[in-house]
């Protein structure tokens, strides 16, 4: 009688184990590489994290962690997000890749996903935006609006995703005005107010008055509203900080991915892959487009904008030239997503050579 009773409550023990772990929330960890209030790339992967977790409620709960720089500190925070009990975790810079990498090798019961990289194993994937579409309209508008037939552009790193950022934000321009061209600054870092905008002003004293960048912060347009020329925000809506400078922002919308991958993971389905999203997915949009621009500029805006989110236009199809006079894109090619992962030259036309 004694053993029943035992063995009874040893099965309610049981139950009860069992009934708490179908409870526990699905755990997600994030890794910034800058602060959350960067007001471009950081913010907008956590206001993805922020809709996630307003999506599915109880059932999930997320963590973050900022300002980590890419390297060997990014590998510990990744591995004490693994050892945490995180089910999936997304590292959100090009310089985390490898350390995503050696530690989904050593956590195999745990999903990763990486944004912008290339390399993937059984159980972590790639994810990025078609940030060269947004480039793309940021051209045809810069080479519409510059009168000094200058326009800057604020570098971050020289990694494939920024050169090719560079290329259609360059071909765009040259497409609306033939006597464009472009200058660049690169200020090795992803957010540095300082930094950018001394970038920002070194390029307006060379006659650029119309700034682009790929750096996170509205430094670049905070002095372009001071100085009276014409600026693009970056990953989020920027407007507010130069209301007549700003043109528009090219937006990034993470959340989308971020919920299809977690229900995916949950549901036990989830495959790695290398995944872009863009004006067609919804992940990447014009916000505020300024009611100060002309009517021809404006229209042409939703114009370009229309044929790159039908999938009518492609800017990396060829035939194309880089700088040094050799077709990189040939006549009827389009760059692969693989291809675009990999740009390493300038097209023709930029007077410039990639930092090594």
């Amino acid at each position: 009688m004694k053993m029943k009773s035992l063995l009874v409550g040893l099965g309610l023990i049981a139950g009860m184990s069992a009934a708490h772990a179908a409870e526990d929330p699905f755990k997600v960890g994030f890794v910034y590489v800058g602060p959350v209030g960067d007001l471009g790339w950081s913010y907008e992967h956590d206001r993805g994290r922020q809709e996630l977790e307003e999506y599915f409620g109880d059932k999930v709960e997320t963590t973050f962690v900022e300002n980590v720089p890419e390297g060997a500190d990014a590998q510990r925070v990744i591995t004490q997000l693994a050892k945490s009990g995180n089910d999936l975790i997304f590292s959100t810079s090009f310089g985390f890749m490898n350390p995503t990498l050696k530690v989904a090798k050593r956590f195999p019961d745990v999903t990763f996903e990486h944004a912008t990289g290339y390399k993937r194993a059984k159980n972590m994937g790639t994810y990025a935006l078609r940030t060269y579409e947004g480039r793309y309209v940021s051209g045809v508008a810069a080479g519409m609006l510059t009168e000094s037939n200058t326009i800057g552009y604020i570098g971050s790193f020289p990694i494939p995703e920024v050169i090719r950022d560079i290329n259609s934000a360059f071909m765009a321009a040259k497409s609306v005005n033939p006597d464009v061209t472009m200058k660049i600054v690169w200020v090795n870092s992803w957010y540095d107010p300082g930094k950018e905008t001394d970038a920002a002003n070194a390029l307006m004293d060379q006659g650029v008055d119309v700034l682009l960048q790929h750096t996170d912060s509205p430094a670049p347009l905070i002095a372009a509203e001071k100085r009276g020329v014409r600026a693009i925000g970056q990953a989020s809506d920027q407007s507010s900080f130069a209301p007549e400078a700003h043109v528009f922002s090219v937006r990034d919308d993470w959340a989308p991915y971020y919920i299809k991958v977690a229900q995916a993971v949950m549901d036990g389905t989830y495959q790695p892959q290398d995944f872009w999203g863009g004006f067609q997915d919804d992940m990447l949009s014009l916000a505020s487009i300024n009611d100060n621009l002309p009517e021809d500029v404006r229209a042409k805006i939703d114009a370009t904008y229309d044929k790159l989110a039908s999938g009518e236009f492609h800017p990396f199809t060829g035939p194309i030239t880089d700088n040094k006079g050799n077709v990189v894109v040939p006549e009827g090619h389009t760059l692969t997503d693989q291809e675009l992962a990999q740009v390493n030259w300038y097209v023709e036309g930029i007077n410039d050579q990639i930092p090594r």
